[in-house]
């Protein structure tokens, strides 16, 4: 079966994952704001690639697309992207991204999914969220989640909306929100030209706006969680021959198969 990796020590010498690849700057943003943008991330020769492989399996999977995580009215989704080309193993095992999600998880983590989704002209509007039940005083944050601009984000494109520093809140936005609909007079715009990549503390609350204009915006997530929780797309169930002799052992130890 090849070389196991044990350890998170491990996989990140192996990948090259310090936490020299986040200024001081970048940290203090993912604590205080709750989230960082990485920009230039992708060249434009990888930017084309995404793009031409994501409208590639949506023509292929129609209908069902995006099924085995879930379907959303108003949008376009894709998921299972483990297991849908090799292009995608840069996303998840980047070392960047991986600096960050361990400064916010500070433990052991692992992927929970790598999805897709853009939301379709006049549609995508989402409640403000956070990606976790309630949270507990003292209780360490459980999940962290990144956007990768595969088309610029702009005000009116659907772009996702975070109000900063409501990671450290208890409970839900309803507790403090009339109506998680509605604009929030704290809430920023992740404004970015494609090739970005924001990571953010998924506890923090955001959501997707809508779309206003006559395209699509097309972006990738890679989801993780602390290493105790069950992923969103269990890996280990989903995971093909192919791809499990493509990957690194790193990156196998990264999906927990």
């Amino acid at each position: 079966m090849g070389e196991v990796l044990c350890r998170m020590e491990e996989v990140f010498e192996a990948l090259g994952v310090t936490e020299a690849l986040l200024s001081d700057e970048e940290k203090r943003s993912l604590d205080e704001q709750g989230y960082v943008l990485f920009p230039s991330v992708l060249s434009t020769e990888q930017l084309e690639s995404f793009r031409e492989k994501y409208e590639e399996l949506m023509a292929k999977e129609g209908m069902n697309a995006g099924k085995e995580v879930h379907q959303e009215e108003g949008t376009r989704r894709l998921s299972d992207l483990v297991n849908k080309g090799e292009i995608f193993d840069t996303v998840y095992t980047h070392p960047k991204l991986l600096a960050a999600v361990h400064h916010v998880l500070k433990r052991e983590f692992k992927l929970s999914s790598l999805n897709a989704r853009d939301a379709i002209p006049g549609a995508g509007h989402q409640e403000l969220h956070a990606d976790w039940g309630r949270l507990g005083a003292g209780e360490p944050f459980h999940v962290c989640n990144s956007i990768w601009l595969i088309d610029d984000f702009t005000a009116d494109n659907g772009a996702t909306r975070i109000v900063p520093g409501t990671h450290r809140l208890p409970g839900y936005p309803r507790d403090y929100l009339d109506d998680p609909s509605a604009p929030h007079p704290d809430e920023v715009l992740l404004v970015a030209p494609a090739g970005s990549v924001g990571v953010f503390n998924s506890h923090v609350w955001h959501g997707g706006t809508i779309n206003r204009t006559e395209r699509t915006r097309r972006a990738l997530h890679a989801y993780f969680t602390a290493r105790e929780h069950p992923q969103q797309l269990n890996q280990a169930e989903y995971l093909r021959k192919r791809t499990w002799d493509r990957i690194s052992p790193a990156a196998r130890y990264l999906l927990d198969v």
